[in-house]
């Protein structure tokens, strides 16, 4: 038998197929079993192994070739990912990243996405990392799947490898004879581990990749069809309902469910400790009845929340540690120094589908469909909260009607596989009620940050010194503690400690340290160790304050110095592919030094690399300001992306359209507010949000080609620089800066003197 050599590579033996087998699908210890069916009950799946050095991607913590690629003896090809889908798009881009080293048709791959007992262990999908991991780890062994398949059929044929090439899912050879991949599988032939260097398709013969493509996800999305967890219903499915105490730490003291348990439909009240809930056989009958038991219970309460009307000194004035982030600190001498506080309230995801999940005891295993960012955290703390092993609990994603971080998802998911348990052999969903959501999801973190900077005579920047207050922004899963239910059972499981940590990616301090150059530079995080509100992950972490405040305070600078703002950027960037998107966005929206912009009208810029680590990106914006009401209309906006290599250049269009529009809500609208007991933004009404009436008439995204280069994550780089932009456009427009989030009409109105 002759052997492949893979330039790059080591030779590999690999195995005569007989078309006859389907591959074992074998994802070693980061994963659930090894298995070839999709019920197989998961093992070992709490936690993932040592990072493997060298290896590309998620191919570092699961390396095995077909923890990633499966071709059955049939031809059917199926892609398997750790990261979920969560109205990103990567369901597409993996598919094209998948067709593009596999030479196989697009329409023809099959894509399994997170599920304990059959994907890869890839943590959370957080932190714009899909195609950067996952999507770097499927790339590289769908091209090493390619090249053991030509090697199987260069020894079947007794050619050499280099004289035959894949094609549309087969190896062809010279005189045109063509063997399907399926007839070259055999067992265990990709259960391999993955080399570190790939033969990756040079990018100029990229057929896929870097094409536009409708999104797999959209169709059952705008046509009514089954697309969320919210849409799934399983014969026999009874529905819960969960009654939430009124206030954050208040204990269930007395309650009288009798009248309840008789009401029509109703199955089971179900009670531990301050956890209450209700199954019913209908929807309706269970919303009643969770009605009915929440008049009856009676609660104790304490007044344990912040005065939210002095929340920038209570949270500067909270115990906190200090965490240094940058020091690169020198003697400088200025002629000038300017100094700024910036505030942010606690907010909230803002789902538009309240949160849901749908569990089913079965056999002595919990199944649970969940629209969580990560289904093994969610299993580890499933487990530990139920008290069985790991492997009797199966997590299952299911894309959720929003996301955008750490909501309610991973507590809805506690809530189901809890009241599964009162009723084993009949599944049960469990949907959050709007008031629910709003009063109960783990909240973004309030923030102050202070910056104070020294400039020379011509207005550069000699010194920046910046400090952040937050807690952490994240609590996700891993303990039954991050589960909402399992904090008030009778058995309680307290919410994990959160420790300061100063990490590349950031937390709090994510995106604190500017791209910027300055000859010194001091930034701090002071890592709030009190939590008065529940809080976790929101959509880019501390990134969209920390470059809110840096680049509104840039433009401050700017305006001391009597420079452009743009060209006040490009004076201390360096990096040149920071310049470039700069540069790009300044010229695509018509930028021009000294230009005034018409009466009431105000232009913004603004700048950041997302983590420092990922996408480029620059938006340029011009908005309208109505002096007498104080409203802000956003009439455009542009920017300007460098992700790396492309897969699919509307995926991240729609992801930074998204990030701006979001970033202008969070920047215009949202705060949480509540009393020293309750939250009392409960709604839309009292927390509003961006309405589709208030999206610019035009919004456009370029973006800037790198064949070639390494994937950037692009899902969050938008946030940062299209709040700051916000903020930039109009302090432009009204001759005032702002620096309370959000930038109310009330605040406008103040601020202008009408």
């Amino acid at each position: 038998m002759e052997q492949l050599d893979r330039k790059g590579l080591s030779r590999r033996a690999v195995l005569a197929g007989t078309g006859s087998l389907v591959l074992s699908f074998s994802i070693g210890p980061a994963l659930a079993q090894t298995v070839s069916s999709p019920q197989a009950e998961p093992q070992n799946a709490g936690r993932q192994p040592e990072p493997a050095r060298g290896l590309p991607g998620s191919l570092k913590t699961s390396p095995k070739l077909d923890a990633w690629i499966r071709v059955d003896a049939d031809g059917t090809v199926t892609v398997f990912t750790g990261k979920a889908e969560l109205g990103q798009g990567i369901r597409t881009a993996l598919l094209q990243i998948a067709a593009e080293e596999l030479e196989i048709p697009f329409e023809s791959l099959k894509l399994v996405t997170p599920d304990t007992a059959r994907t890869p262990n890839e943590g959370f999908t957080a932190g714009s990392h899909s195609v950067q991991d996952s999507g770097t780890a499927i790339r590289n062994a769908a091209a090493q799947v390619r090249d053991i398949l030509i090697g199987q059929a260069a020894s079947r044929l007794g050619v050499t490898a280099d004289r035959l090439h894949a094609e549309n899912g087969a190896v062809v050879a010279p005189n045109g004879q063509r063997i399907g991949y399926g007839e070259l599988v055999s067992s265990e032939i990709l259960n391999v581990d993955a080399e570190p260097v790939s033969r990756l398709k040079p990018t100029d013969q990229f057929m896929e990749m870097g094409k536009p493509r409708q999104r797999v996800d959209i169709p059952g999305k705008v046509t009514g069809g089954a697309a969320y967890v919210q849409d799934m219903r399983l014969d026999g499915m009874l529905h819960g309902r969960v009654v939430r105490p009124p206030s954050p730490g208040a204990s269930l003291r007395d309650l009288d469910a009798s009248a309840v348990e008789k009401m029509p439909g109703v199955v089971k009240v179900v009670r531990d400790g301050s956890f209450l809930a209700v199954l019913a056989e209908r929807e309706y009958q269970a919303i009643k009845a969770m009605r009915a038991l929440s008049a009856l219970a009676q609660w104790d309460e304490q007044s344990r929340l912040p005065d939210v009307n002095d929340l920038p000194a209570v949270l500067t004035a909270m115990p906190s540690e200090k965490g240094v982030v940058k020091d690169a600190r020198k003697v400088v001498s200025g002629v000038r120094t300017l100094e700024a506080t910036f505030t942010r309230p606690y907010q909230i995801h803002g789902s538009i589908g309240p949160s849901c999940a749908v569990a089913h005891l079965q056999d002595g295993v919990t199944t649970v469909w969940t629209h969580t960012q990560g289904v093994y955290p969610d299993q580890k703390a499933i487990a530990q909260m139920l008290g069985i092993p790991l492997e009797k609990v199966r997590c299952i994603h299911i894309e959720g009607s929003g996301c955008y971080g750490h909501n309610a998802a991973d507590d809805a998911a506690g809530d189901a596989a809890l009241l599964a348990q009162a009723v084993p052999g009949r599944p049960v969903r469990v949907q959050w009620m709007r008031e629910q959501e709003h009063a109960w999801e783990p909240f973004s973190p309030g923030m102050v940050t202070k910056v104070r900077a020294q400039l020379d005579a011509q207005g550069s920047i000699l010194d920046w010194d910046y400090q952040v207050w937050s807690n952490s922004h994240n609590s996700r899963p891993g303990s039954a503690g991050a589960l909402l239910s399992a904090q008030y059972l009778a058995k309680s499981f307290p919410p994990d400690k959160q420790e300061l940590k100063i990490t590349p990616e950031g937390n709090g301090d994510r995106n604190s340290i500017p791209l910027y150059s300055f000859p010194s530079t001091h930034v701090i995080w002071n890592f709030i160790t009190e939590v008065p509100l529940r809080v976790s992950a929101m959509r880019g972490l501390g990134a969209y304050m920390n470059v809110l405040s840096i680049e509104s305070f840039m433009d401050e600078l700017a305006g001391a110095a009597g420079v452009d703002p743009v060209d006040y950027r490009l004076r201390h960037l360096q990096d040149k592919r920071a310049r470039d998107v700069v540069q790009l966005a300044a010229e695509r929206f018509g930028w021009k030094a000294g230009q005034t912009a018409p009466a009431n009208h105000g232009y913004g810029f603004s700048f950041a690399r997302y983590k420092n680590l990922a996408a480029y990106c620059a938006v340029a914006m011009e908005v309208q300001v109505d002096r007498e009401t104080g409203r802000v209309r956003i009439v455009r906006a542009t920017s300007a992306v460098d992700a790396g290599e492309i897969v699919n250049p509307d995926g991240i269009r729609n992801q930074v359209e998204g990030g701006i529009l979001q970033a202008a809500s969070w920047a215009l609208y949202e705060g949480v507010t509540f009393d020293r007991t309750r939250v009392t933004s409960v709604d839309w009404s009292t927390y509003p949000i961006l309405r589709f009436d208030a999206v610019p008439q035009h919004l456009d995204v370029h973006l800037i080609e790198r064949p070639g280069e390494p994937f950037l994550g692009a899902g969050e780089c938008g946030q940062g620089p299209g709040g700051a932009a916000v903020s930039n456009a109009i302090a432009n427009a009204i001759g005032r800066r702002l620096y309370d989030l959000p930038f109310s009409r009330d605040r406008i109105k103040q601020a202008i003197g009408t």
